[in-house]
């Protein structure tokens, strides 16, 4: 998966330092983590609360050790309240923030929804900025898509959400494909799923042997439920 998305901004990105390894580190690359008016320490993606908040690398591995070593007392020079499940926390934020995406480029128009319509955006130009494939997509529709997609060149895909999950973002039924055009969304969503990529295998099923299935000739079975 690339982080390419938004690498336009690189010039600005300001740097911080993870407060569990020490690194310095672009925003890209970082959460930051506020405190509630309870004095919980809190997942703050769009760092809108209070106070000059801590920085923790964008993966489980950093925000667990946080967590267990009770960093967060030292960032916020106190003892504070560091939930258990934190990194779980983060992990379902970032899952709502990439749908949450997915329904802004709906409305503007940048966000192909079902097999038929994916394939004919595989085939346009400019092609798309992302695949999203549901995780409980049919094997031979999406080793249909991955052909296809692969002879456009290197397209990411996620793959880590259910198709319960795409739709109920855009407000349908389960969807199985969608392809997200260029543009401030995509770009967007590149950024979010680099983080979520800490968290979770962002395309699980991958180019492994489900992919290459051939399959028949007819539509596949998912096409009919994801228009």
């Amino acid at each position: 998966m690339s982080r390419g998305a938004g690498s336009g901004r690189a010039g600005r990105t300001r740097m911080r330092r993870c407060l569990v390894s020490g690194e310095a580190l672009g925003d890209e690359a970082l959460l930051r983590v506020g405190l509630s008016p309870e004095g919980v320490v809190t997942p703050d993606l769009a760092a809108k609360l209070p106070g000059r908040g801590a920085w923790v690398k964008a993966d489980r591995a950093s925000v667990e050790t946080a967590v267990r070593k009770r960093l967060f007392n030292r960032a916020f020079s106190r003892p504070v309240e560091a939930p258990a499940d934190l990194a779980d926390a983060f992990e379902r934020q970032l899952e709502a923030r990439a749908l949450s995406l997915l329904g802004l480029a709906r409305r503007a128009g940048r966000l192909a929804t079902g097999y038929d319509a994916v394939r004919l955006a595989l085939k346009a130009d400019p092609p798309p900025a992302w695949r999203i494939e549901a995780v409980d997509a049919a094997a031979d529709g999406r080793g249909k898509l991955d052909r296809l997609a692969r002879k456009r060149g290197a397209i990411p895909t996620a793959g880590c959400f259910s198709s319960e999950a795409l739709g109920a973002a855009l407000g349908r039924d389960a969807l199985m494909h969608l392809a997200l055009a260029p543009g401030g969304e995509a770009r967007a969503f590149g950024e979010t799923m680099a983080k979520l990529a800490g968290f979770r295998a962002i395309d699980p099923r991958g180019d492994g042997p489900e992919s290459e299935t051939g399959g028949s000739a007819a539509e596949p079975r998912d096409s009919a439920q994801d228009g």
